[in-house]
């Protein structure tokens, strides 16, 4: 298990736990970030991380990146 940060570009992955807050978690889920869900890379920019969830693509930030773990 590794943060969703350090994941290579264009690899699906599963999401297997997400970290942080309990605000954290609930906005990171009504994003479309759920356990057992699929998450890729698509690329990173400046710190930020663009991801695809549920086919759509999302811009998080690296801290947040780091508390989704898969």
């Amino acid at each position: 298990m590794m943060p969703l940060a350090l994941a290579n570009v264009g690899k699906e992955n599963i999401i297997k736990k997400i970290g942080g807050s309990p605000e954290v978690k609930k906005h990171l889920e009504n994003l479309g970030f759920n356990v057992g869900g699929t998450v890729t890379i698509i690329n990173t920019l400046g710190g930020n991380v663009i991801v695809k969830v549920k086919e759509s693509r999302i811009a998080i930030n690296n801290e947040m990146a780091r508390k989704i773990m898969v």
